[in-house]
């Protein structure tokens, strides 16, 4: 599923997927797609001003840095010492279950987590036009659908939301 992503459209799923993986969640949510997104900004957008740390406080995901190092541990160094190239987008893929159609997994170094139902969605409309997939393309498929807590975190961090579906050309109506 990754063969018609840009690199930095994969780049910020994976880190999502790390993310999920991290703080053990059963599945790799929306909100985290949105802070993998915030976080490698695989687009040039100038409307997309949410920080990841200001979409990580209001997706729950919570910074282990500041504990650790109360106990004198350097979690970035731990990260660097024990997951050279885990990141790596290329080591990464996502598949659909030929058995169970609705079931997309993200598979890498670091385990394998499947994609909640409104993540899966941002997937598929990312990929419902033709061409590469995009860092723009994810943020549709993020703001797609409003079920997924997206909008309200952006709206949140003080991202204006008509100009930035407008600069990222997103639809906001359907064609009649």
């Amino acid at each position: 599923m990754f063969a018609r992503f840009t690199q930095d459209a994969r780049r910020a799923v994976v880190r999502a997927g790390i993310h999920a993986l991290d703080a053990g969640r059963p599945a790799l949510d929306a909100g985290l797609m949105l802070l993998g997104v915030a976080e490698t900004r695989p687009f040039s957008l100038r409307s997309f001003t949410a920080t990841a740390d200001g979409v990580r406080e209001r997706v729950g995901v919570g910074d282990a840095r500041a504990l650790l190092a109360t106990l004198g541990i350097d979690l970035d160094e731990v990260h660097r010492r024990t997951r050279s190239g885990a990141d790596d987008p290329e080591r990464w893929t996502l598949r659909r279950s030929a058995l169970r159609p609705l079931r997309v997994t993200l598979y890498g170094p670091l385990g394998e987590i499947p994609l909640a139902m409104h993540a899966r969605k941002v997937i598929e409309v990312a990929q419902c036009r033709p061409g590469p997939v995009t860092g723009e393309r994810l943020l549709w498929g993020l703001l797609a659908d409003h079920r997924n807590g997206a909008a309200r975190i952006l709206h949140e961090t003080g991202v204006d939301l008509r100009e930035l579906a407008r600069e990222a050309h997103i639809p906001t109506h359907r064609a009649a």
